[in-house]
């Protein structure tokens, strides 16, 4: 696959009639080994190798509905009492992380109400801090542990 702006990781990847898969922790299958999924897995692993968040409070695909319609986040991070407290938004290393993928960040949030969210392509990353009363975002300097997001 891609060489990303990450360490380098183990995975259980396999070859299928339709393609290569790798096996995804967090919903326990193989899945299909896109670029934006190779992005996903290795920045899950970077968060919970190097940054020590709990892989367990991680939901990857998550399901919400926005104005009705159906969305889904590529994954969220729920905090100790099971609210979710950041959104992680994926794209392909191709892919350049955009106004828009922001306003897609911003959607999600309407209906999660998070305080931080995450952008990678794997070669970029943002993380960001939405100010409760304004809305608006502010880029924080880097990856932050979990223990300094949420104490």
């Amino acid at each position: 696959m891609f060489q990303l702006n990450l360490p380098q990781y183990d995975f259980r990847v396999k070859r299928s009639s339709k393609g290569f898969l790798i096996f995804d922790t967090y919903r326990r299958r193989y899945v299909a080994l896109t670029p934006e999924e190779w992005v996903r897995q290795n920045f899950l692993r970077f968060l919970t190798e190097e940054k020590a968040y709990p892989a367990a409070r991680f939901s990857v695909e998550q399901a919400l509905k926005v104005n009705g319609m159906a969305k889904r986040c590529d994954a969220v991070l729920f905090d100790k009492n099971a609210n979710a407290c950041l959104i992680l938004e994926f794209k392909a290393p191709h892919v350049a992380i955009s106004q828009e993928v922001f306003d897609q960040v911003a959607v999600y949030n309407y209906q999660l109400k998070v305080r931080y969210f995450m952008l990678s392509n794997g070669l970029e990353h943002y993380a960001c801090c939405v100010d409760e009363l304004t809305g608006r975002y502010r880029f924080l300097p880097e990856i932050p542990s979990h223990a300094s997001l949420l104490g």
